[in-house]
């Protein structure tokens, strides 16, 4: 439910201090006009106890229903109704308080301020209901972007979700397919293929609640996949990993550099017989991680800049989701060399390392 402004103890401070000081210099004025100190302490009681409790009464109506933005005229009408009230209740008190027949000018003093006091009364409360309005729909404002920011981060959070669990069966489906032809041709390689899926598995099965890992254990990962693949293309595929200690500390997603080497591997090694080699280097710089991975293609039988497929789309994606940008994946071609490039922004538990 919606805070009060009163039940938040700084404004509630400046609330009361405020009528504290209202309170003497009503006082000072009454007594200005002749009045003993004991009439003017407690005509200033009365009429802005009263005025305190009229505050109070609209700051909770408004506090469970706020009007819509067409119809003000509402807290209008509330305030000229709690002025009347408050002003003729105070004229009753204080009659029952202070006057006597012998005391006369008090009569006659309460005569000629009613108006002033009616208008001051309004002034009062209508500042109070113009308050309470501003704060309960800044409150409820709030409410509303925390309730959507929410939402958005849960449905980031399943969309990202998505995107993991995607990779998986994408990658097992290329693996079993490679175990199935080396039964046949190389039984032992397929065992060690089926014993290196398994470890790898048991891997990302590990980080499957995690959001963000270590550099080190990314590439202990990426390792094991491209041990996998190794054994799927034998000789004719290689790597170059070349990496910096302070990059091996930073945090990046899981299971992010996966697709975008099966990618490189794709494009690399699908429409040759040669020998190819996968570069792939991992550096800090700034506030920030840079991963760069580089693959040899043949622009006559790959088409690297139109063909990414689903390994690069969900990169980009779960990068925007992350951070909402969408310049953290680069992609060019150049003197017949693929290159991916992804700059990943010092995630906020780097700062303290």
């Amino acid at each position: 439910m919606t805070r009060s402004p009163i039940s938040v103890s700084k404004f509630r401070n400046n609330f009361f201090g405020w009528w504290v000081i209202w309170a003497a210099l009503h006082v000072l004025l009454v007594t200005y006009y002749g009045y003993s100190l004991n009439e003017s302490v407690t005509d200033s009681l009365v009429t802005n106890g009263l005025l305190i409790g009229a505050c109070w009464i609209i700051s909770n109506i408004l506090r469970y229903y706020l009007p819509y933005s067409n119809r003000y005229w509402y807290v209008l009408l509330l305030s000229i109704t709690f002025s009347l009230v408050a002003n003729a209740l105070s004229k009753f008190i204080l009659n029952l308080i202070l006057i006597d027949p012998v005391n006369s000018n008090y009569i006659l003093f309460l005569s000629n301020t009613y108006w002033i006091r009616l208008g001051v009364a309004f002034l009062l409360i209508g500042c109070m209901a113009v308050i309470c309005v501003l704060w309960y729909t800044q409150e409820e404002e709030q409410e509303h972007r925390q309730r959507k920011d929410d939402a958005e981060k849960l449905s980031r959070e399943a969309e990202l979700y998505k995107l993991r669990q995607q990779l998986q069966p994408h990658f097992l489906f290329n693996s079993l397919n490679s175990i199935s032809a080396l039964i046949g041709s190389d039984p032992s390689q397929a065992r060690k293929m089926i014993h290196q899926l398994s470890d790898f598995l048991r891997t990302t099965l590990r980080k499957e609640e995690e959001q963000w890992v270590k550099m080190e254990e990314e590439l202990q990962s990426l390792e094991l996949y491209l041990e996998i693949e190794k054994v799927r293309f034998g000789y004719r595929l290689s790597t170059s990993i070349v990496k910096d200690e302070k990059s091996l500390q930073m945090l990046i997603p899981p299971m992010l550099l996966q697709p975008v080497v099966e990618n490189a591997i794709k494009f690399g090694l699908y429409d040759t017989t040669d020998a190819v080699t996968i570069f792939i280097s991992v550096s800090s710089q700034n506030d920030s991680l840079k991963v760069i991975v580089q693959n040899p293609f043949d622009p006559e039988t790959a088409s690297p800049r139109h063909g990414t497929g689903f390994g690069l789309n969900s990169v980009k994606r779960r990068l925007y989701l992350l951070f909402a940008r969408t310049d953290l994946v680069e992609t060019s071609a150049m003197d017949h060399v693929f290159t991916t490039t992804i700059n990943i922004p010092k995630h906020e538990n780097d700062y303290h390392r």
